[in-house]
């Protein structure tokens, strides 16, 4: 048996893959999830095992996680996101940085997840019923302005009147956004808007647990400077990035199959 550790996070937008050996993030690869989800997780290992020049006989444990995570048959185990996200933080959190709180922000969902001193999870709400909170929100404003999701924050940051965007819903903040359009606001009010209007939904969620340790985001919205500055403003503290962000999960499935492994290995011995 190798060892190295090889998590798979198979969301609705994107299928990722990381691969960790001790304490280390060696590798981590992502491809739209597509209509296969097997064959997208087989591509996936193939870029990571050549990035490292490694095969699969050199992996202890494939672990899956995620949406899909059923329908990935090369995985060894799979388990539930809340709890891969929870102990991705381990290697993900950056130095000094002790998270209780994990703002996730994925393309077809938000997770807000709570944690105690020890890293255990304390409780969770998950928004996977309306895009309003979720990526998917911001690539169909995007589209209407004729922009894309690697643009918006920036585009938002120039903003100096951001607009008032009163939809919680995705499909009315379409038609705000029209009608702004119509009066001649810019992309960059419209999208600042967008952007508080959307953390102001998040931070509803998280308002719900207190925390009196740090407050860490995950996901691709994490990459957003211009969300999480709107988050900050909404729960008023600091909001730290996590390392490797997208790959939250699939390093927490990684670990979660090491730690599986060992725990075997020493009921046997």
């Amino acid at each position: 048996m190798g060892n190295y550790y090889v998590g798979l996070d198979a969301g609705s937008t994107y299928l990722k893959a990381a691969l960790i050996k001790d304490n280390c993030v060696l590798g981590a690869e992502l491809l739209p999830t597509g209509i296969d989800c097997e064959e997208t997780a087989a591509k996936l290992l193939e870029k990571i095992y050549a990035s490292q020049s490694i095969t699969r006989n050199d992996i202890a444990v494939i672990t899956a996680t995620g949406y899909s995570r059923r329908s990935i048959g090369l995985a060894d185990a799979t388990i539930s996101e809340i709890t891969a996200h929870a102990c991705g933080v381990q290697l993900t959190a950056p130095e000094n940085v002790h998270p209780r709180l994990i703002i996730d922000i994925g393309g077809q969902d938000s997770k807000i997840i709570s944690l105690g001193p020890d890293g255990h999870i304390v409780n969770f709400t998950m928004n996977d019923k309306c895009a309003a909170g979720t990526g998917k929100f911001l690539e169909v404003v995007a589209d209407l302005l004729e922009t894309t999701i690697d643009q918006i924050a920036s585009l938002a940051k120039e903003s100096t009147d951001p607009c008032q965007i009163n939809s919680t819903c995705a499909v009315f903040a379409q038609t705000e956004v029209i009608s702004l359009l119509a009066q001649k606001k810019s992309r960059s009010d419209i999208l600042a808007g967008m952007h508080i209007a959307m953390a102001n939904r998040i931070a509803k969620m998280a308002r719900k647990y207190k925390s009196d340790g740090d407050v860490m985001m995950t996901g691709g919205g994490a990459n957003n400077d211009a969300l999480r500055s709107a988050l900050e403003d909404e729960l008023m503290c600091d909001i730290y990035k996590a390392n490797y962000p997208q790959f939250n999960g699939a390093i927490g499935a990684a670990l979660i199959g090491r730690h599986n492994t060992e725990k075997m290995q020493v009921q046997i011995s």
